[in-house]
């Protein structure tokens, strides 16, 4: 794998992690103001879920060397 391409994945990940972390914090402090009366656990929940997932798909796509993404096909 290239500087280049591993470049390109690194950005992915952390795209992809403050993308999920954001969704899971705001979906979080969504359903603890509506229906959890304020308690901070969903929060937690929903950042951490989102950072699980992320490092999840992170992880998966460091470890595919021989897989393309649909960006990388148009570009050849």
């Amino acid at each position: 794998m290239s500087e280049k391409q591993l470049g390109k994945k690194v950005d992915r990940c952390l795209a992809d992690g403050a993308i999920k972390l954001g969704t899971g914090l705001g979906l979080g402090i969504v359903f603890s103001v509506l229906f959890f009366k304020r308690h901070t656990w969903p929060i937690s929940f929903g950042s951490g879920a989102g950072l699980g997932m992320a490092y999840a798909n992170c992880q998966n796509d460091l470890r595919s060397h021989y897989l393309l993404h649909k960006s990388e096909k148009q570009e050849e």
